[in-house]
């Protein structure tokens, strides 16, 4: 299962992905250059599991930033909530 741009009352994800007994909520970020943690921080800050934590199973939370400058993956971080 596969949702983009998943949203509710309150807040936008950019993709939920249901796969083997778990659920992972992406957030992607493009940053000037570096990786500042601004996806992950993202994700937590807005409390984004909320919605899927009923389902009673592991919830990862995945950060990726892009860097503006490169346009190359300069930053992935990965929570279990």
């Amino acid at each position: 299962d596969v949702a983009t741009e998943g949203s509710t009352s309150r807040v936008r994800l950019d993709m939920a992905v249901v796969l083997g007994g778990s659920i992972y909520l992406f957030e992607f970020k493009v940053v000037p250059s570096h990786a500042d943690g601004s996806a992950i921080a993202q994700l937590r800050d807005r409390n984004y599991a909320e919605k899927y934590r009923r389902r009673n199973c592991p919830i990862h939370l995945v950060g990726v930033e892009f860097s503006k400058e490169t346009r190359t993956v300069v930053g992935f971080e990965v929570e279990t909530v």
